[in-house]
C-alpha cells in the first residue's frame, strides 16, 4: 500500500527498494533516518522497548508536535496492519488514490 502511494507521489524506485537497508543507504537524511529508527523501535516495541538513544535522536530531529504526529502515524499503521492480518486481507490489492487524483503528499 505505502509503496504504491509513494510511487504515485513521486518517490524514487531506488529509495523504495533500499528502504529495508536504510541504515546503509546513502540517500536518506538524518531526519529520515531518525523517523525510520523510531518507526522500527515502536513497531518492534516488545523486542526493543524503544531505546533511549533512538528516542533522543528522534527528539533532535522533530519538534514535539511533529514527534506526536509521527508516533500517532506509526501506531495507526501498526494497528491497521494487525487488523488486516487478523481478517486475512489479501496483500497487493490496494490502489493508490493519489495515482487517480494526482495529489502529492508531504515527505518526512
Amino acid at each position: 500500500m505505502h509503496t504504491k502511494d509513494a510511487r504515485a507521489t513521486g518517490e524514487s524506485e531506488q529509495r523504495i527498494y533500499a528502504l529495508s537497508a536504510w541504515r546503509e543507504a546513502p540517500f536518506f537524511t538524518d531526519r529520515q533516518r531518525a523517523a525510520l529508527a523510531w518507526t522500527e523501535a515502536l513497531t518492534l516495541i516488545s523486542e526493543t522497548h524503544a531505546p533511549d538513544a533512538v528516542y533522543e535522536e528522534v527528539r533532535q530531529q522533530f519538534t514535539e508536535r511533529e514527534l506526536v504526529a509521527l508516533t500517532m502515524a506509526i501506531v495507526a499503521i501498526d494497528g491497521w496492519n494487525r487488523i488486516l492480518i487478523e481478517f486475512r486481507a489479501v496483500p497487493g490489492t490496494y490502489e493508490s488514490q493519489a495515482a487517480h487524483t494526482g495529489s502529492a503528499k508531504g515527505r518526512v
